[in-house]
């Protein structure tokens, strides 16, 4: 998915990485669910605390400078023209959950899912109203 097009600026860009980030975690979560019985399965996840913190780095460089900067880390990269890279990781928690009770595995993955949706949908909302904001300007 390629939604750089869409950043007109350092608001639009960090929503177009947080809505990048969070539509490959929802594939993974999803792989999580649907290989619950695959033998040998690890659930993995992104590194979410990780890029949580590379976006308030770049705010508060946006608030010192008004510019963004993303810096890499081991699980995130910023490629070309715009690109986020990710790299899952084991969830060793989940491993552990799917080991002991499905049930709660299930439910850990579904809820992980949902926060995920949100986080997805509001900075799809925000960016449609930012990106409304400037055609109604141009």
């Amino acid at each position: 998915m390629n939604l750089a097009s869409l950043a007109t600026d350092n608001i639009s860009e960090l929503l177009v990485k947080i809505i990048e980030f969070t539509h490959n975690r929802q594939k993974i979560l999803t792989q999580n669910i649907n290989n619950i019985y695959s033998p040998g399965f690890v659930p993995k996840d992104l590194a979410v605390d990780e890029f949580s913190g590379l976006l308030n780095n770049a705010i508060d460089e946006h608030t010192r400078s008004r510019r963004l900067l993303f810096c890499d880390t081991k699980n995130i990269k910023f490629g070309a023209a715009g690109r986020l890279e990710t790299q899952p990781t084991i969830d060793k928690y989940a491993k552990e959950l799917l080991e002991k009770n499905r049930n709660e595995y299930i439910e850990l993955q579904t809820n992980k899912l949902l926060e995920n949706s949100l986080n997805q949908r509001a900075a799809a909302v925000l960016l449609r109203q930012k990106q409304e904001t400037i055609s109604i300007y141009e």
